[in-house]
């Protein structure tokens, strides 16, 4: 009798510590159940698509949430990111070139310039998180401004178009489309990168020295310290990787689009930090998993695919969006208030 309350509690308890999960499965049922080309293969490889590089921003986030940080900048710096991969790979004969004097670049070496730059953006993050102790929500929100306005100054508040070919073939195409035909829908080229990411991201968080000390900081920074962890040092790695991960993501973005302006990746910070708070990511910190976080993407993105199928209009979709963080982070304070 005890074991079989025992079940049932643990059942209830998973449900409900899961409900938003479960909520969007019943709302994608129901979608599919009532739109004719919801499960199409346009619509799921359209998916994958769009999770892809949400996932590698999320993962980014992801470790300054387990340290108990955040980043409220990581929508500006994708947009910069885009930006600046699409200034590098516009077309030499284009005649609105951002700058006539860049040279003609393949789309690796854009790349490389774009992490490194972004890279740096995210080292003075890090920075001034470890060394000034400003704290992270402050010092995230002064660098969204600052990026936010660097990319309006650069790029003169202008679209920016004309890309190359090589560049926008990227996150364009599928892989083995001559040989599975519409099948090869669900294989997008954006579902390489996002793989990779997740691969190194898995790998890094779970077996290496740096994916022990984040997991410890965020339990007890001062107990971590105290074990001889250079709490600065990996603080500063942590947001230098989340920068890193923008760059990817915005230089990918800027693929898919065909463009980039001072627009692109407003909000996907917000996106971010829902989607890694759904997949088990604690604002509390110490916990995390980079599946967990793939779960927290597919459901939002979901969400807002089943809500678009539906024919709502989109002002409801950000509503529903913003109560599916209200609830998220709410499950999540009450999981760490019960463990206390």
């Amino acid at each position: 009798m005890g074991e079989t309350k025992g079940k049932t509690l643990n059942a209830t308890k998973f449900v409900s510590d899961n409900a938003i999960i479960f909520l969007i499965i019943l709302l994608a049922l129901f979608t599919w159940a009532n739109s004719q080309n919801f499960a199409s293969a346009d619509n799921i490889g359209n998916l994958i698509s769009n999770v892809a590089p949400r996932f590698i921003i999320a993962c980014g986030v992801s470790g300054c949430l387990i340290t108990k940080g955040t980043d409220l900048s990581a929508g500006r710096q994708v947009g910069l990111a885009a930006c600046f991969a699409a200034m590098m790979q516009q077309q030499a004969d284009y005649n609105a070139r951002v700058f006539e004097w860049m040279p003609d670049m393949p789309w690796f070496v854009a790349l490389l310039i774009t992490v490194a730059v972004m890279g740096c953006i995210g080292a003075v993050n890090g920075c001034v998180i470890a060394f000034l102790k400003v704290p992270p929500f402050i010092a995230t929100l002064g660098m969204q401004t600052l990026v936010y306005g660097a990319c309006q100054v650069i790029t003169g508040n202008q679209p920016i178009g004309g890309l190359k070919e090589s560049y926008r073939i990227l996150a364009s195409g599928n892989f083995l489309s001559n040989t599975l035909g519409n099948l090869s829908r669900f294989l997008p080229y954006l579902l390489l990168p996002a793989l990779l990411v997740g691969i190194f991201m898995w790998f890094l968080y779970n077996k290496t020295r740096h994916g022990k000390y984040m997991y410890a900081i965020g339990g007890n920074e001062n107990a971590a310290q105290v074990a001889g962890v250079n709490v600065s040092a990996s603080l500063i790695r942590i947001y230098i990787l989340a920068s890193v991960m923008y760059a990817l993501a915005g230089f990918l973005i800027g693929s898919k689009a065909g463009g980039a302006s001072t627009a692109t990746g407003q909000g996907y910070e917000l996106e971010a930090i829902a989607a890694c708070t759904i997949g088990g990511v604690s604002v509390n910190g110490g916990v995390g998993r980079i599946s967990g976080i793939l779960i927290g993407v597919l459901v939002f993105e979901v969400l807002k695919i089943c809500l678009q199928f539906l024919r709502f209009d989109p002002a409801y979709t950000f509503i529903a969006q913003g109560l599916v963080i209200i609830v998220a982070v709410a499950l999540d304070l009450r999981k760490y208030l019960a463990k206390k």
